[in-house]
């Protein structure tokens, strides 16, 4: 018998504890990574790759992203590095400026100036020289130069500006039937192979060559003390700003061309293609923007082939485009060309006639240069709908249209002067572009001329001079603009592409009353307002000025007229009268250390109070028209080939429609 088993063991439990002194779980990133890693052996297989993907596929997509932008600030950082390098590659005309001047381009990195606004006024064979007879093909190097970088760079912020002003004259600011379209039949774009000048013209004669120096003189002072900004001050040595886009250097560009002044241009050229950005924050009056810097980058094109300046003409147009955008389709006078923000000036919502009336002749050549339909249907529809509103008188227009309602505002008032003077212009000159098919705008401007016949002409006491006044609710003015002497210039055209004679006429009536109006001053230029006498009286001339009205801004009109009347009639006292009109400059406008300059008070030659301004239209048309006048070559921008912008800067007239 065997002994009894022994009692089970007691069952024993125990309990393991770790001590770690001065440590207790505390969230801490080890422990949570033991967490995580449990949750993720808990995910199945599916779960899990689903997830490996996921994250693969955003860091791929990160890393693509980092090396697109590193290539662009890559690239930015390369052309800011040149740019401090580079000095322009011919020296300047005139003596060499002052060390501190010495890059000019460098300038902009000057303290900027606030900004000053205004808001002002409203291929065929080529017959010219080339810039000089030695000079290189200005297509050569093509191939480089578009490769070269087109980049956007930052601008100042632009500031709020308030001064109203027409083309500089300050202005107080005061709370049917439709065209033949081209729509269906839209030219094909050209080639890129544009126009090159042909027939090197014989050398310039002595006339010219005063105006050549006069232009260096003034393009000195320009590339020394405001080189790349818009607008020369000459006598305080600096410069202005207005929408910070080199208005003076992009208005003189094909001055530059017909002068043969190869260097000056070729170092404009230069800057146009470093440093001429449009993404910048800044507005822009519509108007002032497409016949200066439009135009002027059009015309540029025309003359010398460059292709660079196409390009230009076509991303500055596509950022004008938004003004177009309002409910009755009349554009808003100013857009801002970085934002696409577009809107009437802050005093109201109206734009002036001659601002939306006076952009087509650009706007449709952009179109037919680039094939784009856009900017043409935009400016032909103003013309369209400007043509269909009642409130005209005998083919006068008001000065004012608004651009929600679509209609003239402040009815009553007609005029040839500010915010008017180029409606009357752009109709015969759209007609002449256009190869005087559009018999619509030649309607218009037949039935203003007559207009202007039975309301506002008039003769002044004692000369009999012919004049254009004004007419306000049916009470005259006997107040005359020196912008209405753009008209002569304008009939004698009309005349010369088979209007009435009579019109040719009345040109040259008038041209001699413009003239007058410099001559009857004591400096020998025209203010910029005059009244003119009615009544025969003792010791009173024809011309009465206002002390308010007494200032010069250098402008072009009674030059540009005394160009067409010359090169129309071959009469060579209008070539006196622009000689004698240059010296005037001369005399009592120039600036030693270089440039030129607005006056105050043209009756004062001993004191005529230089105002420090040099407006880009005196580089753009003043000069410009006087090399014109002075020369005797009538194939040198013949008058049957280029019909010129309000800017003076010539377009092509387009060639008639091949009949299939």
């Amino acid at each position: 018998m065997y002994p009894p088993l022994p009692p089970p063991a007691p069952h024993r439990d125990f309990i393991s504890v770790t001590l770690s002194l001065g440590q207790s779980y505390d969230g801490s990133k080890s422990w949570r990574r033991r967490s995580c890693w449990r949750k993720w052996k808990q995910l199945s297989r599916l779960q899990r790759n689903v997830i490996l993907f996921s994250l693969t596929f955003l860091m791929l997509c990160g890393f693509l992203s980092y090396i697109s932008v590193a290539d662009q600030w890559r690239a930015v950082d390369g052309r800011s590095a040149e740019e401090q390098k580079t000095r322009p590659a011919d020296p300047p005309v005139l003596p060499a400026p002052q060390k501190a001047d010495a890059h000019p381009e460098n300038m902009q990195g000057a303290l900027p100036q606030k900004p000053q606004r205004h808001f002002r006024r409203g291929p065929p064979n080529l017959h010219l020289r080339t810039p000089s007879k030695d000079s290189e093909d200005p297509r050569q190097g093509d191939t480089k130069r578009r490769d070269e970088a087109v980049g956007d760079a930052h601008q100042e912020e632009s500031t709020q500006r308030t001064v109203v002003s027409w083309r500089g004259a300050v202005i107080e600011p005061q709370p049917g039937t439709e065209l033949p379209s081209r729509k269906a039949e839209a030219p094909a774009r050209p080639s890129s192979q544009a126009p090159r000048i042909q027939n090197p013209a014989a050398s310039p004669n002595e006339r010219q060559r005063a105006v050549i120096d006069a232009f260096r003189h003034a393009w000195a002072g320009y590339r020394k003390f405001a080189w790349g900004h818009d607008e020369l001050k000459p006598v305080s040595r600096s410069f202005s700003e207005w929408f910070g886009l080199g208005l003076t250097l992009i208005d003189a560009l094909d001055t530059m061309w017909i002068l043969g002044l190869k260097k000056e241009f070729e170092e404009a050229r230069k800057w146009v293609s470093k440093k001429l950005r449009f993404q910048k924050d800044v507005d822009v009056n519509l108007f002032e923007s497409t016949i200066r810097i439009l135009g002027g980058l059009l015309s540029a094109y025309h003359l010398s082939g460059d292709e660079l300046f196409l390009r230009k003409a076509e991303d500055f147009g596509n950022r004008l485009m938004p003004a177009f955008q309002t409910p009755s389709k009349i554009p808003y006078s100013d857009v801002n060309i970085g934002t696409g923000a577009a809107h009437p000036p802050r005093w109201t919502s109206d734009s002036t006639v001659a601002e939306v009336t006076s952009i087509q002749l650009e706007f449709r050549e952009l179109s037919r240069l680039t094939g784009s339909k856009k900017f043409q249907e935009a400016a032909e529809e103003v013309t369209r709908h400007v043509h269909s509103l009642s409130g005209k008188k005998d083919g006068l227009v008001p000065m004012f249209i608004n651009t929600h309602s679509g209609l003239f505002t402040h009815m009553g008032v007609f005029t040839l002067g500010a915010r008017a003077d180029s409606y009357y212009e752009y109709l015969l000159k759209q007609w002449i572009q256009g190869g005087k098919q559009e018999t619509q705008l030649l309607e218009d401007y037949l039935e203003a001329i007559e207009g202007i016949r039975r309301h506002l002409l008039r003769r002044s006491e004692p000369r009999k001079l012919t004049f254009v006044g004004e007419l306000a609710h049916g009470r005259f003015s006997a107040k005359m603009d020196h912008l209405v002497c753009f008209l002569p210039g304008t009939l004698a055209l009309g005349a010369h592409h088979g209007l009435p004679a009579d019109h040719m006429e009345l040109a040259r009536a008038l041209m001699d009353t413009c003239y007058q109006m410099n001559r009857q001053m004591e400096t020998g230029l025209s203010p910029e307002i005059v009244h003119f006498n009615l009544y025969p009286q003792n010791d009173h001339k024809d011309v009465q000025v206002k002390p308010a009205d007494r200032h010069n801004l250098l402008r072009p009109e009674t030059v540009e007229s005394l160009f067409y009347l010359y090169r129309l009639t071959g009469d060579r006292k209008y070539q006196d009268w622009g000689w004698e009109i240059l010296q005037s400059f001369n005399t009592y406008t120039r600036v030693p250390s270089g440039g030129y300059s607005s006056i105050s008070n043209v009756q004062d030659p001993l004191n005529p109070q230089p105002r420090d301004k040099m407006e880009s239209f005196f580089l753009g048309e003043t000069l410009k028209y006087l090399y014109l006048l002075f020369s005797d070559d009538p194939d040198l921008l013949s008058l049957d080939t280029y019909v010129f912008n309000t800017e003076a800067h010539p377009l092509p007239i387009w060639a008639p429609p091949r009949e299939v």
